[in-house]
């Protein structure tokens, strides 16, 4: 009898620590997915270094929610379930957000390269594969203007002003752009730059790398931005930064890999010695 009871405790101990071991693979596995999440965002970031208005993003960690433990099937507890407390699970990401901080002023020749300086986005014109017309935000301003007169970006998208698609005369001479985002041809107005800011920016999605585009709630209001003609912004990313996190990411995930070998291991042996009992 005396046996049976050593035995039956002997069990129940083995039990409870291999459930531990169970869990402590999970909460290794869940930071190591969390560490490769990271990392993609970390690349994604240096690889938009030198994108022109590229914002970069960044993420947040939290744990799981906690749940409550349960003792269930106990000989101890005449195998009545009771609460014994709460428990992690572990790691998740939280928030992947964009820092739409301030990028440097890089100057160059081009009449149609633009920067704002302060908070606001151009707005440009994008077609979709079917020809709809949709509005995209951006602070990208390297444009350049086609042989029909109309200013648009790298990929063919028309830049706005408050009347519409902005359209300079094939003959004109000088272009100036003021600060303030009226446009002149050989000192005739044209039409006002179309910038727009926003109340808050979580109503913003990215639609591409440097483009982004509403979702409802999003609320417009009187953009601060001031227009820096003859200049790009550059990308806010600060890549020593960036290759210092990636370092962090790499060490961290090696940890919690060599935590998963280590309960492996030591799983392993427990289930073996309880097959020997």
């Amino acid at each position: 009898m005396i046996k049976y009871s050593f035995y039956a405790m002997y069990k129940r101990s083995l039990r409870k620590e291999v459930d531990c071991m169970v869990r402590g693979l999970f909460t290794a596995y869940t930071g190591m997915a969390n560490e490769q999440k990271r990392l993609d965002i970390v690349a994604n970031n240096l690889a938009n270094s030198a994108t022109i208005g590229y914002k970069e993003e960044n993420v947040t960690n939290q744990s799981f929610d906690k749940v409550l433990t349960i003792k269930i099937k106990d000989e101890s507890e005449a195998y009545n379930d009771r609460p014994i407390g709460n428990m992690s699970l572990g790691v998740k990401l939280g928030e992947v957000y964009t820092s739409y901080g301030q990028g440097s002023l890089r100057q160059n020749a081009n009449t149609y390269s633009m920067a704002l300086e302060g908070k606001g986005f151009f707005t440009v014109s994008v077609a979709d594969k079917a020809g709809n017309l949709n509005t995209r935000y951006t602070r990208n301003g390297s444009f350049t203007m086609t042989k029909d007169g109309l200013i648009v970006d790298g990929d063919g998208n028309h830049l706005l002003g408050e009347s519409g698609e902005i359209q300079i005369p094939s003959d004109a001479v000088e272009v100036v752009i003021d600060e303030g985002g009226a446009v002149y041809a050989d000192g005739t107005y044209i039409d006002t730059l179309l910038i727009t800011d926003f109340e808050n920016y979580d109503f913003l999605t990215k639609s591409g790398d440097t483009m982004y585009q509403t979702v409802d709630g999003a609320t417009e209001i009187e953009a601060e931005a001031l227009v820096r003609q003859g200049f790009t912004e550059q990308s806010n990313v600060n890549v020593v930064s960036e290759m210092v996190e990636m370092i962090t990411i790499t060490r961290a995930y090696e940890a919690n890999q060599k935590v998963l070998q280590s309960v492996d291991k030591t799983l392993d042996l427990a289930v073996n010695s309880v097959g020997k009992v």
